[in-house]
């Protein structure tokens, strides 16, 4: 019997099915579902009396037609599924590939993924003529579809009976799979099955299975896919240079991509358009305008045309590695062609010619090309200010003004650089000529002026500036709101410099992290450091950047007011912004903590510091130690302290007779001993207590703060009042 496959209605009303996360095998299922299992029954149709009813009048005469057009128009997955099972039952009728086609296919579209398999293992058992078309028909419906973990079921049973799937159809559902970008197992399963089947992949089953390692990073093994090409019958196309070349860009393997470019042109490899309009503007992203024109000329070798993408991104490389004469000659091609060139072509030329001081030939190029653009001669306006010849800008300004190619950009590229270099009265003159002439001064002029008081420091003007600005709902440039926030901690006005701040984060507005610093540092000078904590919540939001000097800021100011506690708070907020600790704030960290009397959090990161390479200053370590002998925990840091007597100067008597003292107290004479060798060899000699201790003596206890401070180490060290405290004692 011939099977038919006509499309399928769907209901409306299908609920979405998320895919079932199971272990997909490519065992046929035959052996483990010996028949259609029955239904969940709480998913009861309408009433079986009913349904009886409906269908009594096809007792022993029912035809497969007739079921499959029942089929089409029931949209209740159980009231088919009944109907299915009832037709079953009827003496004279036997299901044929079509009616089985019809039932599992809404099945798997409703996401009922087991029982849709049992009906195709069925089908199969059943030998129904035209059951393998019909099996390969349900996978090309489900790809349309989407539903690509039934599909791949169908496939796996369509394989595992022997049934010869045309490669096309594998390769459909590889390509579904690389798009929606599934689980790399999944992909894996079908081309095993493309083996497993004995048939032979070809270059677009090979493509996608490369594409698909890109996607999860596996370079190498991708790249070997492709050297192997060859061994499996098949020669790269220019889809897969593109996924190649693609993915190596995509990753940084620059070098590598242009390796592959030069084996696509040593094999001949012929592409198509999209693969230029592909790859040129990556090669062209990493500034490779070599590259980009090798391409292009092979494109033009093809007789393909070029598309406005192409000419554009050439002609922003090849005018950003100053190849001017090659971007000219583009963009007299791209106009020969009938191509229309915008006007920021003629600025990215415009722009190469600026940075190379040609300004003559600038003016001419746009000239020559009859360019009326206000932007081109506006890159070019930049120029001559960027270069600092205020004299040719301000004759090719007038220019400009004459011809009426103008606008209030034009005004305020010169305002902004007589500001910049502190005339800022001369900015005034302009800025009256530009308001007679009918421009109205906006943010960016109002920016400018800003940085011309603050060049001249004049903060008090800067401010009623940037106020005007705040009462037209305006934000400053970044270049002008660092510099006003600059100003105004130099000059102390830290609170004025905090409203700014305030202000335009409140807009998204990012400050440049040296001038956040310089800000939080005088506010923490202040003693405002609730308010210092504020403002990196504001700079979170607006995006400024927080660096290792505004959180070292905010740590040294809640030190100085003796919120330890809240320190480690700030140091968690400093973690998770990416900031490592340096010794500054090691060290502020160490010295809360001996405040708090955290003995093995002091340990362990004392340790890390040192392992880190970082020395403490000894105001540091004489808190550490204090701290830590006190509690008999000088054990803790044995290893970061034997780091630190053979490295450096830091330790000093005083602390070495602690450290001995402490050692000894604890049970690790060997250890103390060490250090008291050490301490020899510097010239150093014990003090009474310590030398007491080591024959045997008792002792006071241990020193206190005042032995230990730096102003008093000198004195320490005189054999004369070691003695003197040895007989005082006898």
């Amino acid at each position: 019997m011939a099977v038919k496959l006509s499309s399928l209605t769907l209901s409306r009303g299908i609920p979405k099915w998320v895919p079932l996360i199971a272990c997909i095998s490519s065992i046929s299922c035959l052996n483990r579902i010996p028949a259609v299992p029955e239904i969940d029954q709480t998913k009861t149709p309408p009433n079986d009396n009913e349904f009886d009813l409906r269908f009594q009048s096809w007792r022993n005469r029912l035809m497969p037609d007739d079921l499959i057009r029942v089929l089409d128009t029931t949209h209740d997955l159980n009231s088919a599924i009944k109907l299915f099972r009832w037709a079953s039952r009827q003496k004279r009728f036997r299901h044929t590939a079509d009616t089985y086609f019809r039932v599992i296919l809404k099945l798997g579209m409703a996401g009922e993924i087991e029982d849709m398999e049992a009906f195709c293992c069925e089908m199969v058992r059943e030998k129904c003529p035209g059951g393998e078309e019909a099996l390969i028909a349900l996978i090309s419906s489900f790809i349309k579809h989407r539903r690509l973990s039934e599909a791949i079921r169908v496939l796996v049973i369509v394989t595992s009976n022997g049934y010869k799937l045309p490669i096309t159809e594998f390769n459909c559902l590889l390509g579904a799979l690389v798009v929606d970008r599934r689980e790399f197992r999944e992909i894996l399963l079908v081309y095993k099955e493309v083996v497993k089947a004995g048939i032979l992949p070809n270059v677009d089953t090979l493509n996608y299975l490369i594409e698909a390692l890109f996607e999860i990073n596996w370079v190498d093994l991708a790249l070997d896919q492709y050297r192997r090409m060859p061994r499996k019958g098949c020669s790269p196309n220019s889809k897969t240079f593109e996924i190649l070349i693609t993915g190596l860009i995509a990753r940084n393997l620059v070098e590598k991509s242009v390796f592959v470019l030069g084996e696509m042109i040593e094999l001949e490899c012929e592409a198509d358009l999209s693969f230029y309009s592909c790859v040129i503007p990556l090669f062209c992203s990493v500034h490779k305008a070599e590259e980009g024109m090798r391409l292009f000329r092979r494109l033009r070798a093809s007789k393909l045309v070029p598309d406005l993408l192409i000419y554009r991104v050439l002609i922003q490389c090849l005018s950003e590695g100053l190849w001017l004469g090659d971007a000219i000659n583009l963009l007299e091609e791209m106009i020969g062609c009938g191509l229309t060139p915008e006007d920021d072509l003629f600025v990215y030329i415009i722009k190469g010619f600026c940075k190379l001081g040609k300004f003559n030939e600038a003016e001419i190029f746009l000239e020559d090309k009859c360019v009326f653009g206000i932007d081109p001669h506006n890159a070019l306006l930049e120029g001559y200010c960027t270069f600092g010849d205020f004299h040719g800008a301000k004759v090719f300004f007038e220019k400009m003004f004459d011809r009426n190619i103008i606008n209030s950009f034009s005004w305020n590229i010169l305002v902004r650089w007589l500001c910049e270099n502190a005339c800022t009265s001369k900015a005034f003159e302009l800025l009256s000529r530009m308001i007679i002439s009918s421009f109205i001064p906006d943010s960016a002029t109002y920016s400018a002026l800003v940085i011309g008081y603050c060049k001249l420091s004049k903060c008090k003007n800067g401010l009623e500036l940037f106020h005007q600005v705040c009462s037209k709902n305006w934000v400053l440039d970044s270049a002008s709101y660092s510099e006003l926030v600059e100003t105004l901690c130099q000059m102390e006005r830290i609170q004025e410099a905090a409203e700014v701040f305030c202000y335009m984060s409140s807009n998204r507005c990012a400050l440049k992290s040296s001038s956040f610093n310089m800000l939080m540092k005088g506010i923490c000078l202040t003693g405002k450091v609730d308010e210092a904590i504020r403002l990196l919540a504001l700079a979170y939001y607006s995006g400024t950047s927080c660096s290792n000097a505004s959180y070292k800021a905010v740590m040294l100011g809640l030190s100085k007011l003796g919120k330890h506690a809240d320190i480690l708070v700030v140091l968690a907020k400093m973690l998770v912004g990416g900031c490592t600790l340096d010794v500054e704030a090691y060290c502020v960290l160490v010295r809360s903590m001996c405040a708090l009397s955290w003995t093995e959090d002091i340990a362990q990161l004392f340790n890390l510091m040192v392992s880190e390479g970082l020395a403490p200053d000894s105001e540091t370590v004489a808190n550490l130690l204090l701290c830590l002998s006190k509690h008999y925990q000088l054990h803790l840091i044995l290893a970061s302290v034997g780091r630190l007597a053979s490295d450096g100067e830091i330790l000093n008597s005083s602390m070495y007779n602690l450290l001995i003292n402490g050692l000894l107290k604890e049970g690790y004479k060997s250890k103390a001993c060490q250090l008291l060798d050490i301490m020899l060899e510097k010239g150093w000699v014990p003090d009474a207590s310590t030398h007491g201790l080591l024959i045997g003596s008792s002792v006071s206890g241990l020193p206190d703060e005042e032995t230990l401070a730096y102003g008093n180490f000198s004195d320490q060290d005189k054999i004369g009042n070691i003695l003197a405290e040895g007989l005082g004692e006898t």
